[in-house]
């Protein structure tokens, strides 16, 4: 997939770098939000995102919570901040059906 992947994945759902703070910039410029900005925003929606190294598949899942420890989604990445970022981007998705 790639971190340009879950970025390009991110930037469709709407999300824009208005907002710079905590964000950092991929090899084409573009922004995107960090690890600690995106746990904030999970965080914010009432979702608490764990970001581990699964060894066996030398990958990064990215999963997150509700409020009351149910699973809610899981994603993979080769990076910690590409998992965090495609998750963010799936989290918006589920919230824009939700509200559609």
């Amino acid at each position: 997939m790639g971190l340009e992947y879950a970025i390009e994945e991110l930037y469709a759902t709407g999300w824009s770098a208005l907002d710079t703070s905590g964000c950092e910039h991929a090899a084409d410029g573009r922004m995107y939000p960090g690890v600690q900005r995106i746990k904030d925003e999970f965080e914010k929606n009432g979702f608490a995102l764990n970001i581990r190294f699964v060894d066996l598949f030398d990958c990064h899942r990215a999963e997150w919570t509700d409020a009351k420890g149910n699973p809610a989604g899981a994603v993979v990445g080769q990076s910690e901040a590409e998992a965090a970022v495609y998750a963010l981007s799936q989290l918006r998705r589920q919230h824009a059906k939700a509200g559609a």
